[in-house]
């Protein structure tokens, strides 16, 4: 986080909030293309603000009293499986277009914000870019805020995974680039944009066939399409454990 404040955000930090939504918010950098079915990529870029293995009811975090699960996130109360959660806030400093972790067919669904209006996330923002601090007793948008459903079926591993764009408050654009449903994608291929602020999380449900297993640390700042964040590993059969 320290290295990415340096040399990527510090010469930034004194400009006006208008030049930088003008000069520096939109832009989409070329980027080196990777194809590694070994890794789930990060989908876009942000710091990990938490990576854990959880039930589907079982606490991600909780925020002022007040628990936050897999369920709740997907809004979903009958999704059930055990799964690996990857949360990557996205600071107003960072390019927001969000990218494909792992090749597979991609259909989205938008949920409406719970309340009136979606919660703000400056709070996290602040206390990340002044303190390298996550505040996440800040984070009460992930229970409320207007957020995007992506679920992506990969048949390399035979199931489907999700990645979750939640939106800032003061604004309510998240723009998929492919609006037909069920669509092939490529690993690393741009997909979509959360406009300002936001977070994006990466759901990966347990395997009867393959393991999961994080390469950053939660606080990395990490970038979409280049940074791994799981590595894949396909598990022994019983046969081959016994050869």
């Amino acid at each position: 986080m320290q290295e990415w404040l340096s040399e990527d955000v510090r010469s930034f930090q004194d400009r006006s909030i208008s030049w930088v939504s003008q000069y520096h918010f939109f832009r989409a950098p070329i980027r080196p293309s990777y194809s590694d079915l070994s890794y789930f990529f990060s989908p876009a870029d942000g710091i990990i603000v938490y990576q854990q293995t959880v039930r589907a009811d079982e606490r991600i975090l909780e925020i002022k009293g007040k628990p936050y699960c897999v369920r709740d996130a997907l809004r979903d109360m009958h999704y059930g499986e055990t799964s690996l959660v990857v949360g990557i806030f996205m600071t107003f400093f960072d390019v927001h277009i969000n990218r494909i972790p792992y090749p597979g067919r991609l259909s989205f669904k938008q949920l409406d914000p719970i309340a009136t209006y979606n919660q703000p996330m400056l709070n996290v923002e602040k206390s990340i870019l002044k303190d390298l601090h996550i505040a996440t007793d800040s984070m009460e948008y992930l229970h409320y805020n207007q957020r995007m459903v992506n679920r992506i079926y990969s048949p390399d591993l035979r199931q489907s995974y999700y990645v979750l764009q939640i939106a800032d408050y003061d604004v309510d654009c998240i723009t998929p680039f492919n609006l037909k449903q069920n669509q092939a994608f490529s690993q690393g291929r741009r997909f979509s944009q959360v406009r300002y602020g936001s977070q994006v999380d990466l759901i990966v449900p347990l395997s009867s066939k393959f393991h999961f297993t994080t390469v950053q640390r939660t606080g990395d700042h990490v970038e979409a399409g280049v940074d791994p964040l799981i590595r894949v590993t396909k598990k022994e059969s019983p046969q081959e454990a016994c050869t």
